[in-house]
């Protein structure tokens, strides 16, 4: 592996200084002594990101891809996956900090469990550095959810413990197959069969992307066993050890990895179960619906890996325009480039505070303590900010190469890398059309589009009136008129506006969030509120000041 030399260095050596959102977020919502392990973790593991992981990040990717190993030198086969040392570092070492286990276990240092806004804080710093690996911490995360969540204890004993280790024992990853050929997004497709073979229930068939294959140690599946409806609701969940106690394979076969476009350091591959020793996890009628919970995680975890690539990309364009001089003067003495690198700034903050706004109802929701209402809004502030922040993940990529030049489509910079990443976060747990299907089911079934009206009006009733909140209050009137409307289309015509709609409502709740924080924080979250509502509402008329500029130091 190529030592970067001191020059291409990048200038900020660690990604958790500095952010001061991520710190205030984080002050809101830990308390006393887990506040103060938090912060401490996190600056540790933020230079670590921007260092080593960085370092590792670039091997796997230009040089250190997984590579498949079918047969031994006997000719036998063993389905192995190759990936290199600095991967496995990374591995270690990202797991022993807690950011699966302790979400289930307790911290030792403080007797009591961690919780996702720690986790997912984790993540996010990742996802600066390698979000392709934060792809099977995320697969890792729904394993352990669905086992602390509705596998029996016995099957919960036999693989819980190793899936949240943190150095104490050897770790588990876990990953989550769902995908057939015929079936696609299409589960209810899904032919997988499930056949009880004296006490035991043993796979057979095809999962035809698979991520995390031959790293993990535990696969959640989907199968069918025999006997049972079509469709979705004769599918089962079970827990499949990768290999037996013994240490031979478990009746699992890869045939091959794919070569895909970015996130390079997950092996993703076909995976065939020929006789795979299988444990139901709690009821078997119910599958997809414990699936369907771990792909909420999920999402958000892909939120989440958005925000990590929207701030490297943020902060590599800032360093590339505070050093570049062209036509006489610095980058960033340019209007243009100003402009740019402000409502880059206000769009990051927007969504990361929106982000984290729906972690904290989520953590309600998995601690069993939301209504009806509560879990609705849910789904829905998943899905929409899923893909909001999925599709800025590809702008704010581009953004950079754009910023950098010729330089951004070179390799030997971080860019490329960035926006082949960010692109798979689109396709990745549900593309904007599977997105869109979840809207019209909320809004057909739940009535989730009144939910959610109601939501923006009365948090925004709540903040003192001033010219924002009288533009916002108009927006959420034309929103909710429009979203009446979409309620009573038919099915065809709800799928050809869902798109549409999803991206105002993300819209509004960013906004309703963005004016929250200006008033609790004042300041700089009043400007970047400023330029967040003028760029996305398109306030600020031509010929008029232009905030990016005037107010570029602070924003920046």
């Amino acid at each position: 592996m190529r030592v970067l030399e001191e020059t291409e260095r990048y200038e900020v050596e660690n990604f958790f200084v500095g952010d001061e959102t991520l710190e205030l977020i984080l002050r809101e919502r830990l308390d006393g002594p887990f506040l103060k392990y938090a912060l401490r973790e996190l600056h540790s593991f933020g230079e670590a990101c921007a260092n080593d992981i960085e370092r590792r990040a670039v091997h796997t990717d230009r040089e250190g891809e997984p590579r498949l190993i079918r047969y031994n030198k006997f000719g036998e086969e063993v389905s192995e996956v190759w990936v290199n040392e600095g991967y496995r570092q990374t591995v270690q070492e990202t797991y022993d900090t807690g950011i699966v286990g302790y979400v289930h276990k307790e911290i030792p240092e403080l007797g009591h469990k961690g919780n996702y806004t720690y986790s997912f804080a984790q993540g996010f710093l990742l996802s600066h550095a390698e979000p392709g690996f934060y792809c099977p911490v995320t697969l890792t995360m729904a394993t352990a959810y669905l086992l602390d969540h509705f596998a029996d204890d016995e099957v919960k004993q036999l693989f819980l413990p190793r899936v949240c280790a943190t150095g104490e024992m050897p770790l588990f990853e876990g990953a989550t197959f769902l995908t057939e050929r015929q079936g696609g997004s299409d589960v209810g497709a899904n032919v997988v069969r499930a056949v009880k073979e004296g006490e035991q229930y043993r796979l057979y068939g095809e999962k035809y992307f698979a991520s995390n294959a031959g790293m993990a140690g535990v696969v959640m599946v989907l199968a069918r066993m025999e006997g049972t409806p079509e469709r979705s609701k004769g599918l089962t969940l079970f827990a499949v050890p990768w290999r037996k106690k013994n240490g031979e394979l478990n009746g699992v076969r890869i045939r091959r990895l794919k070569d895909k476009l970015g996130v390079r350091a997950v092996p993703s591959g076909e995976v065939e179960f020929d006789g795979a020793i299988a444990y139901v996890v709690g009821d078997p009628t119910k599958g997809l619906a414990y699936m369907l919970e771990a792909l909420n995680l999920s999402r958000i975890c892909n939120a989440v890996a958005s925000l990590g690539i929207m701030r490297r990309a943020l902060l590599e364009s800032k360093s590339y325009a505070s050093r570049r001089n062209a036509f006489g003067q610095r980058l960033t003495g340019y209007p243009m480039v100003r402009d740019t690198l402000g409502k880059m700034s206000a769009k990051l903050h927007a969504e990361t505070i929106t982000v984290f706004d729906f972690i904290k109802l989520y953590e309600k929701v998995t601690d069993g303590e939301a209504d009806e209402r509560e879990q609705v809004l849910n789904r829905l502030f998943i899905a929409l900010i899923k893909k909001e922040t999925a599709e800025q993940a590809i702008h704010f990529s581009h953004e950079a190469i754009e910023m950098h030049g010729g330089n951004g489509y070179i390799e030997d910079f971080v860019t490329p890398r960035l926006l082949r990443d960010a692109q798979v976060l689109t396709v990745w747990e549900g593309t904007a059309n599977i997105l869109a299907l979840e809207l019209i089911r909320l809004v057909t079934k739940f009535k989730a589009h009144d939910l959610f009206v109601d939501e923006m009006k009365n948090r925004l009733s709540a903040l003192e009136e001033c010219g924002l909140t009288q533009v916002l209050d108009r927006e959420i009137d034309s929103v909710q008129e429009g979203l009446t409307a979409f309620a009573s289309y038919d099915y065809s015509l709800q799928t050809f506006e869902a798109k549409r709609w999803m991206k105002r409502m993300s819209d509004v709740y960013e906004s309703v969030v963005s004016l929250e924080w200006a008033a609790k924080y004042g300041r700089k979250y009043e400007k970047l509120a400023e330029v967040f509502m003028e760029d996305t509402w398109g306030l600020r008329k031509s010929g008029e000041p232009m905030k990016t500029v005037e107010c570029f130091e602070e924003l920046i």
